[in-house]
């Protein structure tokens, strides 16, 4: 931050053996034009930033970089879940995922029977919400059979087609939700969604051991994430994890999922619940200062390969009125200073005082991120003057 510094009229007087007056004028003239010159001058702001996401958990590019290094997916998985351990699932597990929420019809391919009908798999039909159930239709809206709260339509060889969406592995489910509207369910086996989540969060071209180390930790987040919705416990977005279903599967990711079936990490006898991001910027985050629940094996740890991330370091550029204008919701006023006054291990800032010209807020790292669109609350502000 820049100062201005005004000429002092006393001090003036001693040096000058001229009249008050005329002194204090001179004092005044060059107020004047230092606070023109103030004016004239141009605020700007650059957001020095490090890494994409919250940070906790393992880094998907310092995974990569780990791998590279020559180490395997269970180093990767124990450097990142401190005090983790690899566990086996006993038995079938069948997860549910939200692929969409629909106003109207939903039209699918591929079933062999729904709602106790059987059907044939070259045709189409609808699933059509009446009241608080749905009917099972024909692809010429004929109904078929009222299925209840939820249709179910699955086909001979474990795929099913959902018009609009693509293939997936498993069954549809449609369930109403809301006033009008139908939740779009996938239930499939666990070991399948995972095969649908891996190259959709890591590259498929990457080396076996990140990809490896990403399906197990897609699988056990899978069993410890869920939101409890109407019909469904993941969403298919960034919300939960990124799932495309079957089309979106590669040759190298499904080894890799196939190779680790069953595969969990645990915690004092418990699935672990396995967070991860894109980069961390060098440094991982700890769960207590992101989310506000502390969770033993959720500690921030360093991240040395995280520099392979396009996104390692970033900078947002803005001019003084921009920034002010970004900031207006947590800002009084325009923005003077900000004040870091509180950070993680990583440090992702927890804490900010943003100084204005009409007082002074304080507001949350994540606060900043949204209204700024970072990439992360990993931030260091510098105000330019020119």
């Amino acid at each position: 931050m820049h100062a201005v510094l005004l000429p002092h009229p006393m001090r003036a007087l001693r040096r000058h053996p001229i009249p008050f007056a005329l002194a204090l004028l001179a004092a005044l003239a060059c107020a004047c034009g230092a606070l023109a010159a103030t004016a004239r001058a141009q605020v700007s702001w650059v957001i020095h930033g490090h890494g994409f996401g919250h940070g906790v958990g393992m880094s998907a590019y310092g995974a990569y970089g780990y791998a590279l290094h020559g180490k395997g997916y269970k180093f990767i998985l124990g450097h990142y879940y401190p005090g983790t351990a690899l566990g086996t699932l006993s038995g079938p597990h069948v997860v549910r995922v939200l692929l969409e929420t629909a106003p109207g019809d939903i039209t699918f391919t591929e079933a062999t029977g729904a709602c106790g009908v059987a059907l044939e798999p070259t045709s189409t039909y609808q699933a059509h919400r009446l009241g608080n159930t749905v009917v099972l239709r024909s692809s010429a809206g004929k109904p078929l059979k009222r299925c209840g709260g939820t249709l179910r339509a699955a086909g001979a060889g474990g795929i099913i087609g959902i018009g609009g969406l693509g293939r997936y592995r498993g069954a549809l489910e449609v369930v109403p939700t809301g006033a009008s509207r139908l939740n779009v369910v996938n239930a499939l086996a666990l070991d399948q969604y995972v095969k649908g989540v891996i190259p959709n969060e890591s590259p498929p071209s990457w080396p076996m051991a990140e990809l490896k180390a990403q399906a197990v930790a897609s699988r056990s987040f899978a069993l410890t994430g869920g939101v409890g919705g109407d019909g469904f416990e993941l969403y298919a977005d960034t919300r939960s994890q990124v799932y495309k279903g079957l089309e979106s599967e590669y040759t190298t990711s499904d080894e890799a999922a196939e190779q680790t079936a069953g595969q969990v990490l645990m915690y004092e006898g418990n699935v672990a619940e396995t967070l991860f991001s894109a980069c961390s910027g060098g440094k991982t985050e700890s769960m207590q200062n992101v989310f506000g629940t502390a969770i033993p094996y959720l500690v921030g740890v360093p991240d040395p390969y995280d520099s392979l991330c396009p996104l390692h370091e970033w900078t947002l550029n803005f001019s003084g009125p921009e920034i002010s204008a970004k900031l207006a919701g947590l800002l009084q006023g325009r923005l003077k200073q900000v004040a870091i006054t509180k950070t993680g291990y990583s440090p992702r800032i927890i804490e900010a005082k943003l100084y204005g010209t009409g007082g002074v807020t304080t507001v949350t790292g994540e606060q900043l991120e949204i209204a700024l669109g970072g990439y992360s609350t990993w931030m260091t502000f510098e105000k330019v003057v020119k």
